[in-house]
């Protein structure tokens, strides 16, 4: 692991040694996945991190991350890393050293793996949008492709009359360090808040409890809402 990030493992560590009592699920997934560092493959790596989220999951009573997973977690190897691969591993690293700054334990958790982009990305993943308040979910390194959604909200399809909005219930929800979020609907599309909308998002609810609303905004933007809730956001469309 690099020099760069080695001082705020260092606090992670000390705050840690200092107040073994106060320990939280959190500070267990932080120092688990730690250990995933030594594996020379990067998606095994993942999946290692991703395992690592377990205490977390299990205090949120969410659905165990899949056994290997947690194995790998539990026992990871170890083997030559590159540099390019240390590298995609340590802004992982640091993204998930800043969810500390959430109070909220799923958000918290919902930011841990949003931390993993830089990982998938070197990889060639797509951006999962993460199911955190489904208790069904648990991410894997190479996620099932879903069926092909409708064109509304894609660049360079054709619009009709009838996809001037979509209504349609949550699957998932995930906030980024930033507070920005990534929501999948039911019927399959995946929507990001845009970049340098200021209006922040207080989901706390599974996302199956959440029914959106999106329409056409002004200059092709599109805004989200939610039913029986406060705030409008502006959004696009990225699957």
């Amino acid at each position: 692991m690099s020099l760069r990030f080695a001082f705020p493992i260092f606090l992670l560590l000390l705050g840690l040694a200092i107040q073994p009592a106060q320990a939280r699920p959190r500070d267990e997934v932080m120092s688990s996945a730690f250990r995933c560092a030594a594996i020379a493959d990067t998606r095994t790596w993942l999946d290692c991190y991703y395992g690592a989220a377990q205490p977390a999951r299990a205090a949120l009573r969410l659905t165990p991350a899949p056994t290997e997973q947690i194995r790998l977690a539990a026992a990871p190897s170890a083997g030559p890393v590159s540099a390019a691969d240390a590298a995609s591993r340590d802004a992982v690293m640091a993204d998930a050293f800043r969810c500390n700054g959430l109070s909220d334990e799923h958000q918290w958790l919902n930011c841990f793996y949003a931390a993993a982009q830089p990982a998938r990305s070197r990889l060639g993943l797509s951006s999962p949008a993460i199911a955190l308040a489904s208790p069904a979910i648990a991410l894997t390194a190479s996620p099932k492709p879903i069926a092909p959604a409708p064109s509304f909200g894609l660049p360079r399809r054709p619009q009709t009359a009838s996809s001037d909005r979509v209504t349609a219930r949550m699957v998932s929800y995930a906030f980024d360090r930033y507070g920005s979020f990534t929501v999948t609907l039911e019927n399959g599309q995946v929507w990001r808040q845009v970049s340098g909308d200021d209006v922040l998002a207080r989901w706390n609810q599974p996302a199956s409890r959440y029914v959106v609303r999106i329409s056409r905004g002004a200059l092709g933007s599109y805004n989200l809402e939610v039913r029986n809730g406060p705030g409008l956001f502006k959004v696009r469309r990225i699957a």
